[in-house]
């Protein structure tokens, strides 16, 4: 149980691993409804699988509280704009790059018109009810971020060619983090890889599956293990710890496919971290000199999810110059968990605290994680609490930075 974040801050046995597991089989045995107390305590969950890795008999959490979301997808009872506004979001807007792409042009332009400043300026949103304001606040800064990788793009390997490797582009990470993207190419291509980044690949259905939407989950992790397929590869790259994690499950997710078992457990022991992919090489390309103190943080995915804790602290230690810290409770959540942050707010900013206070005590020059929610949230408590010396990075960036220093 204090593995468990809402139970940390909550402290009720309903808003525990154990007391939602007890929800969860009252409702299946009948004893329970999908009454509105059974879905606010499962949708509260954060999902961030901490209690899965505290767990001593394995239970698989994360599975059991998808399932239970599914239900409730399918029988709760909410308004129409809701159910609307939910269709649109999962079934319409990330199944469609076109369209992911139109939502983050009219953000830019949001920003550059200066209609942004305009808003905030005049505090318009504080006096709207609910917590619009703070969730404007949470908007990344894209005015110049243009840096997407560009689907169907192939990148020849510097020097010997060691690896046939596809990229996750990720829907988060190319529009916003896309310079994470050419960084996870270029830090593949010194190590030996020619680097495929699949036309037909799409959204990896992580936030569907978190929000129960699964029949729309399956028909996307099957078009991309179609896509992945034809690229004939040695590994699937993934650097956005939420995706790498669905990805590796869509073995589990189209067990019952008869079309699709197979393909799906196939193309999931493909999937891997780009930090486990990198710490797997027999030798790693000599990176150059960065001196930076650096704290670690466990993306929630990464490390409960694909239990992936060292190989992302042994690259950042490949690095010479680089000062590893650590973190008292680097596998705390910080509260972002897909867009738990957008829907559970005020829980979300409470768990956030934790996890500034933490890092204010490191005196560290960076954060480093490996999923672009923890980035995005990580980067909003920091500018909160004004602490504006610390930059959060991905580890792959810093690597990058390090290779730059550095002559092939």
């Amino acid at each position: 149980m204090q593995a468990c974040p809402t139970y940390i801050e909550l402290g009720r046995e309903a808003d525990s691993p154990r007391g939602r597991i007890y929800l969860m089989r009252a409702q299946e045995r009948g004893v329970m409804p999908v009454s509105e107390s059974f879905v606010q305590h499962i949708s509260a969950c954060l999902d961030c699988r901490g209690c899965e890795s505290a767990c001593p008999s394995g239970v698989p959490y994360g599975e059991l509280v998808e399932k239970a979301r599914e239900v409730i997808e399918h029988n709760a009872r909410r308004p129409f704009w809701v159910r609307w506004f939910r269709s649109f979001i999962f079934r319409t807007l990330f199944p469609s790059r076109r369209l992911l792409r139109l939502n983050f042009d009219l953000l830019r332009w949001y920003q550059l018109s200066g209609l942004q400043k305009l808003v905030r300026g005049l505090g318009i949103l504080k006096i709207v009810p609910g917590d619009l304001a703070g969730l404007e606040q949470l908007l990344p800064d894209i005015r110049n971020r243009k840096h997407h990788v560009a689907l169907g793009s192939v990148f020849p390997a510097q020097g010997e060619k060691k690896f046939r490797v596809a990229v996750m582009t990720g829907c988060v990470m190319n529009e916003i983090f896309g310079e994470i993207n050419q960084a996870t190419i270029r830090v593949l291509q010194r190590n030996g890889c020619d680097v495929i980044v699949p036309e037909e690949q799409v959204c990896c259905a992580a936030l569907h599956c978190h929000a129960g939407i699964m029949d729309t989950a399956r028909e996307l992790a099957k078009r991309n293990i179609a896509a992945f397929e034809q690229a004939e590869v040695d590994a699937v790259i993934s650097n956005a710890s939420g995706c790498g994690a669905k990805l590796k499950e869509y073995g589990m997710l189209l067990a019952d496919d008869k079309e699709f078992a197979e393909r799906a457990a196939r193309f999931s022991h493909k999937v891997k971290d780009i930090a486990s992919f990198l710490d797997g090489l027999p030798s790693l390309a000599k990176p150059g000199e960065v001196k930076l103190r650096v704290a670690y943080d466990d993306p929630c995915h990464l490390l409960h999810a694909m239990k992936v804790s060292r190989p992302p602290r042994n690259v950042l230690r490949s690095i010479p110059g680089l000062e590893l810290v650590e973190l008292s409770t680097p596998e705390q959540c910080c509260g972002s968990a897909g867009i738990y942050n957008i829907t559970n707010y005020e829980l979300s900013m409470r768990i956030l605290q934790r996890k500034v206070d933490d890092i204010r005590t490191t005196t560290a020059d960076v954060v480093a994680t490996g999923n672009p929610g923890c980035m995005l949230q990580i980067a909003h408590g920091l500018r909160q609490a004004g602490i504006d010396h610390i930059k959060v990075m991905h580890p792959v960036e810093l690597l990058d930075q390090a290779y730059g220093q550095s002559p092939l």
